[in-house]
């Protein structure tokens, strides 16, 4: 059994499921991967359990009746990692937004001490976005400068998905005590593990948009970052 896992959380991904999950299933030291989908209508799960058969033992899958929200999918992920014994708990995106090969990279960060997070970055030296608008972003960026002076965080990139977490971190945090859903849920997970003096470093990426699917980005995700991080600060314990 793997010591590691990817939680992909999917919501009409059946142009990407199948080439994310084989290029995870490539990558050697071996990584399991679990999908949780938010009840797909266009087929992704059934995708998922195709591949299963392949790479049995190795794709696990839980599906949800609804879209629930990033935040407790991913929360309920981390839960059922933790029950199985996983000791390294990554988190990406279908989209190929993120590249699977620096998923090594992130779990060596941990495996050698030198993090308790590891986050895939844009905005540190190396890192980068490829084929945005200049408004996205602007907004991104200026989200980021936001967090970091909110909070006091030093990570240049607080809102990014793809991320790994060592066993302890997620065991310290009170994961039933996160409250965000949308992007505010990864400033919040990773302002959690700061406040409980875990290590936090960034290994630079770069970033395409999406070639295939639809992102599920809108403004009422982006206007819960901004409000609920000035609430997170300063008025939760």
């Amino acid at each position: 059994m793997a010591t590691s896992i990817v939680i992909i959380p999917t919501y009409n991904e059946i142009e990407n499921i199948e080439d994310i999950l084989r290029a995870v299933m490539a990558l050697d030291p071996h990584f399991d991967v679990l999908v949780m989908d938010d009840g797909s209508p266009d087929g992704t799960a059934d995708a998922v359990r195709t591949l299963q058969i392949e790479f049995k033992n190795r794709i696990h899958l839980i599906v949800r009746k609804e879209k629930s929200g990033l935040g407790t999918a991913y929360i309920l992920g981390f839960k059922w990692a933790l029950e199985h014994q996983y000791q390294y708990i990554l988190e990406m995106d279908a989209d190929f937004s993120h590249p699977p090969l620096k998923l090594l990279e992130l779990r060596d960060k941990c495996i050698s001490g030198d993090a308790d997070v590891a986050i895939g970055s844009r905005y540190v030296k190396g890192g980068g976005v490829v084929n945005w608008p200049f408004l996205r972003l602007f907004l991104s960026k200026s989200a980021s400068i936001y967090v970091q002076l909110i909070t006091g965080m030093k990570v240049k990139d607080p809102t990014a998905g793809f991320v790994c977490y060592t066993r302890r971190v997620l065991e310290a945090i009170q994961l039933d005590n996160i409250q965000f859903v949308g992007y505010a849920f990864q400033i919040e997970m990773k302002y959690a593990a700061h406040k409980s003096g875990f290590k936090l470093c960034e290994v630079p990426i770069i970033f395409p948009d999406r070639i295939k699917g639809k992102s599920k980005m809108n403004i009422y995700i982006i206007r819960e970052a901004l409000t609920g991080v000035f609430k997170m600060r300063f008025f939760d314990n």
